[in-house]
């Protein structure tokens, strides 16, 4: 009864702290995040705001996983993130000193504070907010409060079913087993990377305090052991993220190891000399309280002037990708320093482009092949390549948008205006690359095999849209107009091509031949090929146009197609007679 008891304790307990923090983050709304971004300019304003917005938000997990997806975009340095980090450390400490209210108890006005009927009161204002109000804040304050209220009814729960363990022998004696630090630490570690809270772990272990059997030298190790635990949480957000967004998640582990290992040797060392009497001290809610957050406060001070070594240690740590590696080597040359020299920062800005248009390229001929030969880390490597594609779009454009400030002449601002509107196209087909990439994972999951009429059509379609991307970026990145010129004929083939390959299809299925599972991704891959040779072929017009010193793509186009020029129609039946299925 009591083991089933102390579960139902710990799960209330766990869902009104969810509830409270969920609560607490979407009333401040996206302002939590927006601070964190603006405000860490140095490190000491990084540990004050990681440790006022984790005692918000009542997690140091959700902060620093946070703080991992801005340092994965790029929008923060990871010497900022570290700072934030230990900051978030002190925070979460702010926790054990809200469950301390569950030991108010008295007589007369005093009881009015008790954990019951505080709880109770908020409780029902909680409710009355949460059903009886249409305000969205309300709802979310509502569930704070229910939240704070479900929280205490779990602490009580949890520190009524372990009572009876004061006059247990058998648990006294297991107590005194943790005295040794090791097996303190390790305990601790593991019990709170099942828990994956640190708040919960010292919850549970406040609870334990009230049976009076929780001595210091108990506390202590086990205390130390959550620190190491609680980085589970965060190092499982390091999966699938960029290096950066590893380093921090791993900062996050570095910081807490070190924090136990300081903490500890220093304690242990000292007291084999002194002979603490503070270890035979028996601890109750505040007491573990004051001892949690002492030891983060005492790690956040210590660690705070090696952040730079720290970050240092974590770079060692993980290397960058290769992919990573490239990207960094092309940003080097966005250097701001160049914007004082228009034409040095415009061929800095037109090598890193042509990266990109190399870049989104391979991913879409890597996608293309992966429909016919389908491999997991193939899938994984385009995926890469998109995420940098987009990294190289955000770079390039906000450099190019710094640069247009300056006075350019004539023959600069078509080269401007060249890069800034090859920008979206380079980065629209890496995202069909992409799509592709999972049509031929949906394909190889569902076992989808097209029949040999369709595949001898499609295989005929990748031959034109393999040349077509080809032509395009080489036309782009060589500055050979007469390549330009190709792309429109063989883009004007390639929708058609596209349009007799779906109306095969229909007759296909209309004769039983084809199913309509099938149906859904050759049409899907069909889709994003035709939107690919449009990018192509926006690509080459612009080109095209900037050279004829004219900038209207439509007028162009339409021009091209009514006039039929020789060199339009000679491409034109040319690709018509080499892409015939």
């Amino acid at each position: 009864s009591n083991i089933i008891s102390l579960l139902g304790g710990v799960a209330l307990f766990l869902f009104g702290m969810s509830l409270m923090g969920d609560g607490l983050k979407k009333v401040a709304g996206s302002k939590l995040e927006l601070v964190l971004y603006k405000l860490s300019g140095t490190p000491l304003k990084g540990v004050l705001l990681g440790a006022g917005v984790t005692a918000v938000i009542q997690s140091s997990s959700a902060t620093s996983v946070m703080v991992v997806g801005f340092v994965n975009s790029g929008m923060m340095k990871l010497k900022q993130a570290i700072a934030i980090i230990l900051g978030a450390l002190v925070g979460t400490s702010i926790t054990g000193w809200v469950i301390c209210l569950s030991s108010l108890e008295g007589s007369g006005w005093i009881s009015l504070f008790s954990t019951s009927t505080l709880s109770a009161l908020v409780a029902a204002v909680g409710i009355i907010l949460r059903m009886f109000t249409s305000k969205q804040s309300n709802h979310h304050l509502g569930n704070i409060m229910l939240g704070f209220s479900v929280l205490m009814f779990g602490m009580q729960s949890m520190s009524a079913s372990v009572s009876p363990l004061r006059n247990s022998p058998e648990f006294i004696k297991l107590l005194t087993n943790f005295k040794n630090p090791f097996l303190g630490i390790i305990v601790g570690a593991v019990f709170t990377s099942i828990l994956q809270s640190a708040s919960a772990a010292v919850g549970i272990l406040q609870a334990l305090s009230m049976t009076g059997a929780i001595s210091f030298a108990v506390a202590y190790p086990i205390i130390l052991g959550i620190a190491i635990g609680a980085a589970v949480p965060v190092l499982l957000t390091a999966l699938g993220a960029r290096t950066d967004g590893k380093r921090t998640s791993w900062a996050y582990l570095v910081i807490e190891i070190l924090g136990v290992a300081i903490c500890g040797i220093a304690f242990y060392a000292l007291d084999s000399v002194f002979n603490f009497a503070v270890k035979d001290t028996i601890l109750n809610q505040a007491g573990v309280a004051t001892v949690n957050t002492a030891f983060r406060v005492l790690t956040a001070i210590v660690l705070l002037p090696v952040i730079p070594q720290i970050e240092k240690l974590v770079s060692t740590m993980v290397k960058q990708s290769e992919n990573e590696k490239l990207s960094d080597a092309e940003f080097d040359r966005l250097d701001e320093r160049f914007l004082k020299h228009p034409a040095l920062a415009i061929e800095q800005s037109r090598m890193t482009v042509n990266a990109m248009a190399t870049i989104s390229r391979d991913a879409c001929l890597d996608a293309i092949a992966l429909l016919s030969n389908y491999d997991e880390k193939r899938k994984k490597i385009i995926e890469d390549k998109e995420q940098l594609a987009d990294k190289f779009e955000d770079k390039i454009g906000t450099y190019i948008v710094k640069l247009s400030r300056a006075e350019l002449d004539k023959k600069q601002n078509e080269s401007v205006s060249k890069i800034l509107h090859a920008l979206s196209d380079l980065e629209r087909i890496s995202d069909h690359a992409l799509n592709i990439a999972e049509l031929a994972e949906e394909k190889n999951s569902k076992k989808i095999c097209f029949t040999p009429e369709a595949q001898h059509e499609f295989d005929v379609l990748q031959g034109a849209i393999t040349e077509v991307l080809k032509l395009a970026i080489t036309a782009f990145t060589d500055n050979n107009l007469e390549k330009a010129y190709m792309v429109e004929p063989l883009e004007e083939h390639i929708d058609i091509l596209c349009d007799q390959l779906k109306l095969h299809h229909v007759e296909r299925l209309q004769n039983g031949i084809c199913s309509l599972n099938q149906g859904f991704v050759y049409n899907d891959i069909l889709t994003n090929i035709e939107r690919v040779a449009d990018h192509c072929s926006n690509l080459a017009v612009a080109q095209i146009e900037l050279e004829r010193d004219a900038f209207d793509t439509h007028d162009y186009l339409v021009n091209l197609k009514e006039l039929r020029d020789n060199h339009f129609n000679e491409y034109y039946e040319y690709y018509e007679k080499k892409c015939m299925i």
